[in-house]
């Protein structure tokens, strides 16, 4: 059984995210849609595992948009539900964020950003606080795994009671941490709905939205007045202590409370509710202090909020925040203490329990798994390019081929956002003369947001290289279905949405399709595309189709299907590094001699490195008895 389902009053080890779901699946949810992305993956990878026992939907939407608006149509038909994404899906989902909260819900509807400080996994580290502000929707940060669960439950019947959407920001460090969670009342789904026609509040034309405007900020009295007593999620410790006041959101709690148990006794403020700061709640713990210090992650939401009450009460208290804390990156012990040390005048003490090692690491930069199909293909392409004598512009976007970016490929020189690719493709192709532009994206970044670029090129009749790297599969996050895939979240078995189709149908005169683990093939199919770019000044598209890796490897070890595994005939080896520079196979190392050398435990046998040696130098081989055998000889 699932650590999740485990029955009531159980501690249980659950990482932040699977305690979310636990939560969800405690508030009675019945439908929980997200598009993956770090640090929100495993909320409902979670919750897709246990959906067909518990009897409640789940599904990984084609992005965060339609996850959001997917969850927003079962809560209007009265069944509770969750929309989960990393913080910049939230920039995706925006759009419909806005109108949401002048609709407002029936059944609870909690939006989750994950939020990501010093972009672990992530282009920006912007704070999805302020979208709070912006749309008159509440916003909750917890600050370990079982707050996070109890939160979720609390806040969902809070969205309820209030008719009215919420918005929880688990930071990295929350979502990822895994901590003991005690469990509480699993409350049967409701998974059934019905929509009751109210168009005067559903359909936001302007006539409409104009009331709703109105009504919308009336509702947000209200909601400021239920977050006044929101106990035990906000509360003052050590009240009696002091004319010095902590005030710590979320994450940032946890090591300004480590800190103040290191130095002494200090009021300690903990807030769980960033915005709308409780007024009432704050005075109270503002009480007789004379300075106040604000720790929190990334913008100053809760100081500027905190300064705006003493100033509009008078109040003769100093409110300090990111002069001591600082905006960039993630809140840490180190930092909580030279903030609150500095603040509160205590010297910093260096002791001599932590020495530095004068050790000389070498860099060890990311880069594609042994067997990977996007080496191929990044390896073809360069070759293309090179044969044909063209200036490229590789316009890259968001996924494991990101990497691409890196050494010895050095094929991507723009990286902005999901779809990007192509949108920033289309307008370098009007304006950068004697250059090609070529948008990378794979496939669940296609489907997520490259299809309007795409149509936008074929409208505009814009020369650019469309190239799809289809692994079928959301690989980044964790290998989650997608439409490329045919299989859905909860396990169905569903259509695979072909790209080369969706390529035809929008207009594109030139799609090709080529297996990046053939050389040969994978750099004349991306000639003749590039070639046809170049003489018809048409879009053409181009698809790299191969599982990826690990998954391959997998569902090969699965069903018990031998692997073969390469090595280097060294009587052959002139040590020209191809294999190892050019092509980059993690699983190949370099020897002293200069040749190269197969690690067999990271070999997938892929076999793409034989096309790339001009020495037929490597060579399958089996293990037979812990020994070697040359099945070449």
């Amino acid at each position: 059984m699932s650590n999740i389902l485990q029955k009531p009053g159980s501690t249980v080890l659950l990482m932040g995210n699977e305690a979310i779901a636990r939560g969800f699946i405690e508030a009675g949810g019945g439908f929980a849609s997200a598009y993956p992305g770090t640090p929100s993956t495993e909320i409902v990878e979670t919750l897709s595992e246990v959906a067909n026992s518990l009897g409640i939907y789940v599904e990984w939407s084609v992005n965060e948009k339609v996850a959001l608006e997917s969850a927003y149509g079962a809560s209007i038909s009265n069944v509770r539900a969750l929309a989960a994404m990393k913080h910049v899906g939230l920039n995706v989902a925006a759009d419909a964020l806005a109108s949401i909260s002048y609709t407002g819900v029936k059944s609870g509807l909690l939006i989750i950003s994950a939020e990501d400080p010093s972009m672990w996994s992530s282009q920006n580290e912007q704070d999805n606080r302020y979208y709070g502000m912006l749309t008159y929707i509440p916003v909750f940060d917890p600050s370990d795994p079982q707050e996070a669960k109890d939160l979720t439950k609390s806040i969902i019947e809070l969205s309820e009671k209030l008719s009215h959407p919420v918005l929880m920001t688990p930071t990295t460090r929350v979502s990822h941490t895994r901590s003991n969670v005690t469990l509480g009342e699993i409350t049967p789904p409701k998974t059934k709905g019905f929509f009751s026609k109210d168009n005067s509040r559903f359909g936001l034309v302007p006539a409409n939205s104009r009331v709703l405007r109105d009504k919308l900020i009336n509702k947000w009295n209200a909601i400021k007045e239920s977050l006044e007593s929101f106990e035990p999620y906000n509360r003052v410790e050590n009240i009696e202590k002091g004319k010095i006041a902590i005030i710590a959101s979320g994450i940032s709690y946890q090591y300004a409370k480590e800190v103040i148990n290191e130095i002494g006794d200090y009021r300690l403020i903990k807030i769980s509710t960033p915005y709308p700061l409780p007024k009432k709640f704050i005075l109270k713990g503002l009480e007789d202090i004379k300075k106040a210090l604000v720790i929190e992650e990334l913008e100053p939401i809760v100081e500027n909020q905190v300064k705006n009450i003493v100033n509009d009460e008078g109040l003769d208290i100093k409110v300090e925040g990111k002069s001591y804390v600082g905006y960039s990156g993630e809140m840490s012990l180190d930092r909580a203490r030279k903030a609150i040390r500095e603040f509160l005048g205590i010297p910093i003490i260096q002791t001599n329990m932590i020495k530095k090692l004068n050790l000389s690491i070498p860099n060890r930069p990311p880069s594609f798994c042994p067997g990977c199909p996007h080496r191929g293909t990044f390896y073809s392409l360069k070759r293309a390019v090179n044969s044909l004598m063209i200036k490229p512009i590789f316009s890259g976007d968001i996924g494991c081929y990101s990497l691409g970016i890196n050494s010895p490929y050095d094929e991507q020189d723009i990286i902005l956002e999901m779809g990007g690719s192509i949108g920033v493709a289309n307008g370098l192709s009007h304006v950068a003369e004697n250059q090609v532009p070529i948008a990378i994206i794979g496939d669940s970044t296609f489907y997520h947001a490259g299809i309007p670029g795409l149509i936008n090129a074929v409208y505009n009749k814009s020369p650019i290289l469309l190239l799809v790297l289809d692994n079928m599969t959301t690989a980044m996050t964790g290998e989650q279905p997608d439409p490329s895939s045919g299989i859905t979240a909860m396990g169905e078995e569903t259509k695979i949405i072909s790209i080369a189709k969706i390529a035809e149908g929008i207009g594109v005169e030139k799609v090709v399709i080529f297996d990046p683990f053939n050389i040969k093939e994978s750099t004349n199919k991306l000639k003749d595309a590039l070639s046809y770019v170049i003489k018809e000044r048409k879009p053409a598209v181009a698809i790299a189709k191969k599982a990826c890796a690990l998954n391959a490897v997998r569902i090969a070890n699965k069903i018990k299907v031998e692997i073969p595994i390469y090595q280097v005939l060294e009587s052959k080896c002139t040590g020209c590094g191809i294999c190892y520079n050019a092509f980059a196979c993690p699983a190949i190392f370099v020897k002293d001699d200069k040749k190269a050398w197969i690690e067999p435990s990271l070999c997938t046998g892929c076999g793409v490195c034989v096309q790339t040696c001009p020495y037929d130098a490597i060579k399958p081989v089996k293990i037979i008895d812990n020994r070697w055998d040359r099945v070449w000889e």
